[in-house]
């Protein structure tokens, strides 16, 4: 009986010490990095259970779990830790650096997120402190060199301008180059809708004028979490059509609300800059206004010099009749005294009959400019349930951005709210809201070549009206307007030019955006391996345009200009996208592992333009449509559909081979329908040699090496409706007899039934390396491409009605080089320890023509048909073209009997505007708690046709054409006898005849520039002066951007920067029709967290 007794004892104590162990109890502590600071959203989890957690803010977790369980601490970045749960309470764990994992997470096509090791092909990540606190609002310039493959260009240095991207080069000149731009998983729209543009007809947009924002202007750099560029076609397989380009990705802090702190954290920045011209022309004080040392109230700066004395002194021009040369004191009468009559300007001014003006240098040009500020404010709050299964992020950003130039300004407000919420139902639910107004406003900028605005212009041109004033007169002194009618005034005699101040105080554009975008998306969790998300992205944008002139315009042929005008219309862009994707993660064997996605999409886009374009102002300065004579209407409309679907296999094998396979097909709604499918496969692979092999890695050798090679394919579809012919419908084409006659006529295009897409094909290769202990790292990637069915305008007989038609014809073929290389120069093992890291990217891209088919050699497809790009077979695309310098069969230049050049009229190879290449060096730099760092950028070739150096030049302003007395002989031979030319010529001939009016070659640069890019010092308050402040943080950066710059072979005294888009944003490159100076900017910004 005592041994049954015994027995039922122990097995009781047992049982009650198996209790004991196996019941839950509360595990608390913190978690620090390698140096004591608390990590904040570190995931811990139960092994071998569901129960899980994450640190808050400063570090601390608290987790329900038993005694000889097991937690695991995983951080990216970070080694993985795990501590067994004993008869303590308490558990810190201090995480250790995982060199070989940093970085290692990537968001890729459709938001999948991969490990950096498995991809098969090139990606950058731009992070949020490389964006934060800029001084440019523009994140496509905030971008500017900071990842290998872009090639960005600025439209010109106003506030708000346009802004091209380019990711590896030039692939089709039919076709948009710019990259798909995805926010928070799903398309925005980031076109550029000119003022140009109100035709529907992107090539002469330039002409009209270049004024509008490109659209992820929308965006607040101050809101972005991280870019990702995914730059080649394997890379964007699952974007098809759209991401033919590269994909700029962007995870906005909205939209990465999952990275939320259990607990509410408020970020402040608050910064205010200065901006300014940075491109200002030095300017001579030696010569003034005339031709040939003589005095006249002219365009040109040719005239005596402001010296008394001497060959070309004033007192040559001494007059006894005082209205019409120089007094004995060297003054002139006043140009408004002197005016014609028919100018009505001297009966308008009467104060100024008698008037002697001073003969001195004027600083009218720097003196037109002005100092803008920049303010920026934003506030970002984010926070998450104690569970970590609720996350919400919320913000709100102002810009009132004003730029240098009178009349230009930029204000912002965004506002925008993201959230996640996992549901106990499998299901998680999450989503992004975002509100933006942009308000841009500028002064027109008309393409020109100097004098003012071009002919087929229907704007004026502020800076085309500014450049070319002469150093003796004082334009910021003399009246710009007549005061009985309101019409411009200014200096010459027959009132031919429009006064750049009349300009500003009489026409505007102005373009005001309200946009709505974001996404909502649902996930059901089928089991810990397999769910399905199906994602609805919304983008819509309203973009109501202005674009007006008072009457009294002055300068230029064109009716409207003069009698005024007033043109409104709304540009209402919509884009509905639907993604239904199933996500797949299982081990296939102990060593091999696959991850899947297979999902359909759709996509609808519309464009829909409407407006009015009115003329001959009745009331001056009175802007409403029935205030004027004449209306038109605009009107453009444009849709498209894009159904895929598409599936992803990625497999790798015991962590060190991976292997990517992508399908996708795209049905597009406006080609025909034998026409309108394409499937585009692609295939990456990726090797780590350093895991497979052991003795290959070492601590002071090779770290981790990985090789890479993918292939990729794409095609771009046409937009509009190029297989039909259009039929135009005109109400007021003429009259009969007071009636209106409606008319029906096709257009000029003849619609091609058979048209297909262009095919893209790309092949890259590359490697990432780590080396001597991490302190170098080296990526490196090498890609070709090939376009085919090259979409031309091919030119039709006359005798069919039609002067062209879209065809398939002709192939490009490009390569590039791609270089990342980051040195860790000073890396201190303590806190505030001194450690400067530099990180650098190299860029070069080359794109030939290699067949445009039988019916010609040569398309110019931007700019003018005499002068601008080209595709031309065995040439790099987008060479320029345009007149040249006369040659002998000798290649001697002809000169004729005056000593000036000889044009030879015709579409010759003048220049290349494709940059050799590109490089880009940031230096970072910190010690206790100062950072300091600079970007300074290098491109090499790229030549850029000039109109604001032949301006410069050609008038005689800049310091480059003080030479006035010496003579000058062309090289070359005279076209009569082919005798060497000993024909001499003066300055202002030269300039004047051969660079500003001769052959369109003379006005072409090599656009070779070394600038300072960036340049922030900042300073972090010590965390224990913020002990007893409600302050997590505080800090303190001055930031300047293009500081310096110096064009190396440009006239020195024009100061011209190359960085600038004279065709507007699109295809056309190296072209500069004074669309205006470049910015200098720099200021302070402050950021505090609560």
């Amino acid at each position: 009986m005592r041994t049954k007794l015994n027995g039922l004892l122990t097995l009781l104590l047992a049982f009650v010490v198996h209790l004991s162990f196996a019941q839950d109890k509360t595990i608390s502590g913190t978690v620090t990095d390698a140096d004591g600071l608390p990590l904040p959203g570190v995931n811990i989890v139960v092994e071998g259970t569901s129960n899980g957690t994450q640190t808050d803010f400063d570090g601390n977790y608290a987790i329900s779990a038993s005694v000889g369980q097991t937690l695991l601490f995983t951080y990216i970045g970070q080694k993985e830790e795990r501590r067994t749960v004993g008869a303590g309470n308490s558990i810190n764990v201090q995480m250790e650096e995982d060199a070989q994992a940093l970085e290692e997470v990537i968001v890729t096509a459709q938001g999948i997120k991969r490990e950096k090791q498995a991809l098969g092909y090139a990606v950058s990540e731009v992070g949020s402190e490389a964006l934060e606190q800029r001084t440019e609002g523009d994140v496509g310039r905030v971008l500017t060199g900071k990842a290998s493959g872009l090639n960005i260009t600025q439209q010109s240095g106003l506030s708000g301008s346009g802004t091209n991207i380019i990711i590896r080069g030039f692939s089709s000149f039919s076709g948009s180059n710019q990259p798909l731009f995805i926010v928070d998983g799903v398309p925005f729209d980031s076109g550029t809708n000119s003022v140009g543009g109100i035709d529907g007809d992107d090539d002469d947009d330039f002409i009209d004028g270049n004024s509008g924002s490109s659209r992820f202007l929308d965006l607040d750099p101050n809101n972005i979490e991280s870019v990702n560029v995914l730059k080649g076609l394997a890379a964007a397989t699952l974007y098809g059509t759209l991401g033919r380009n590269g994909v700029i990705l962007i995870t906005t802090k909205n939209g990465s609300s999952t990275g939320a702190v259990k607990k509410n954290e408020i970020t402040v920045t608050s910064s205010l800059f200065f901006n300014e011209i940075a491109s200002l022309a030095d300017y001579q004080n030696q010569f003034g206004n005339g031709f040939d040392q003589a005095f006249g109230w002219f365009f040109s700066n040719w005239g005596p010099s402001f010296e008394r004395d001497g060959v070309a002194g004033w007192i040559n021009g001494v007059d006894p009749d005082p209205e019409d040369g120089f007094d004995e004191n060297g003054t002139l009468a006043h140009p408004y005294s002197t005016a014609s009559s028919a100018t009505g300007i001297p009966q308008a001014f009467p104060e100024f009959q008698g008037v002697r003006y001073p003969w001195i240098p004027y600083n009218s040009v720097p003196r037109f400019f002005k100092t803008g500020t920049v303010k920026s404010n934003s506030v970002n709050i984010r926070g998450a349930s104690e569970d970590g299964k609720v996350s919400y992020n919320a913000n709100f950003g102002h810009l009132d951005d004003e730029g240098f130039t009178p009349g230009n300004n930029l204000r912002r407000y965004t506002i925008g709210l993201g959230g996640r919420a996992i549901l106990s139902n499998k299901f998680t639910v999450a989503g992004t809201l975002n509100f933006s107004n942009t308000d841009f406003r500028t002064p027109p900028v008309a393409a020109s070549t100097g004098n003012g605005a071009l002919n087929q212009a229907t704007g004026s041109s502020v800076f085309g009206e500014l450049f070319f004033t002469p150093r003796s007169v004082d334009l910021i002194g003399l009246p710009f307007q007549n005061p009985i009618d309101g019409s411009s005034v200014y200096y010459r005699q027959n009132n031919s030019i429009q006064h750049p101040l009349w300009t500003v105080a009489n026409a505007k554009v102005q373009q005001v955006t309200n946009r709505v975008f974001g996404n909502m998306s649902l996930t059901y969790n089928f089991n810990d391996n397999l769910n399905l998300l199906y994602r609805f992205g919304l983008d819509v944008f309203s973009e109501n345009n202005i674009n007006q002139q008072n009457k009294g315009g002055r300068g230029q042929p064109n009716a409207e200009l003069i009698s005024g005008f007033y043109q409104t219309w709304n540009n209402t862009n919509t884009i509905l996208n639907h993604d239904l994707i199933l996500n797949g993660d299982y081990d296939l064997t102990e060593q091999v592992g696959m991850t899947f996605n297979a999902g359909i999409t759709s996509r609808r886009e519309i464009l829909d333009r409407n407006g009015v374009a009115s003329s001959g102002q009745q009331v001056f300065d009175v802007f409403r449509h029935v205030n004027f004579a004449n209306q038109n209407e605009i009107q453009f409309f444009r849709e498209r559909n894009i159904a895929a679907t598409f599936i992803q296999a990625d497999f790798d094998y015991d962590r060190w081979i991976f292997l990517t396979l992508a399908g996708r097909n795209d049905w597009v709604s406006n080609l025909d329908i034998e026409n309108r499918s394409v499937f585009y496969p692609s295939a990456s692979v990726s090797f780590i040699p350093t895991t497979v092999f052991d003795g290959l890695k070492s601590e002071k050798g090779i770290n981790y090496l990985k090789l890479r090679a993918g292939l990729g394919t794409s095609a771009n579809f046409p937009t509009g409706f190029p297989v039909a012919t259009n039929l135009n419908i005109n109400t007021q084409f003429f009259q009969d007899e007071g009636v209106d006659i409606v008319t029906n006529s096709v257009g000029n295009r003849l619609g091609n039934p058979d048209l297909q897409p262009e095919l893209l094909t790309e092949f890259e290769v590359g490697l990432e390396s780590r080396f001597f202990n991490n302190v170098v790292s080296l990526e490196a990637s090498y890609y070709r491409r090939t376009t085919e069915d090259l979409i031309v305008d091919r030119p039709l007989d006359p005798s069919t009605g039609f002067t062209r038609q879209q065809t398939n014809v002709g192939e490009i073929k490009g390569d590039g080089l791609e270089l990342d290389l980051g040195l860790n120069l000073f890396s201190s093992p303590d806190e505030g320890g001194f450690n400067w890291s530099v990180n650098g990217n190299f860029t070069t891209s080359n794109s030939t023509v290699e067949d445009l088919g039988a019916d010609t050699d040569i398309i110019v497809y931007s700019g003018f048909n005499d002068i601008g790009n080209a595709a031309i077979e065995g040439e790099q695309l987008g060479v320029l073209v345009g007149t040249r310098i006369a040659r002998n069969e000798a290649g001697e230049f002809l000169v004729d009997s005056a000593g000036d050049y000889i044009e030879e009229q015709g579409q010759f190879v003048i220049g290349d505007p494709n940059p050799d290449w590109i490089l880009n060096v940031n230096n970072s730099i910190s010690y206790k708690n100062f950072n300091f760092s600079f970007l300074l950028n290098y491109t090499q070739g790229g030549d850029i046709y000039s109109r604001t150096i032949s301006t410069l030049l050609g008038r005689g302003l800049t310091t480059d054409t003080v030479d006035r007395i010496n003579t000058f002989i062309l090289p070359g031979v005279q076209e009569s006898d082919g005798s060497v030319n000993t024909k001499q010529i003066n300055n202002s001939t030269f300039y004047f005849n051969n660079v500003l009016f001769g052959p369109d070659e003379l006005g072409v640069y090599d656009g070779t520039v070394i600038r300072l890019q960036e340049i922030a010092l900042g300073y972090s308050l010590p965390k224990k002066f913020l002990d007893k402040t409600p302050f997590g943080s505080f800090s303190i950066t001055a930031t300047g951007l293009n500081l310096f710059y110096k064009a190396l072979n440009v006239p020195e005294g024009t100061n011209f920067d190359p960085n600038q888009a004279g065709l507007g944003v699109g295809n056309g490159r190296g072209f500069d029709f004074l669309a205006g100076p470049s910015a200098r900017r720099y200021g302070i910004s402050v950021k505090a967290t609560f």
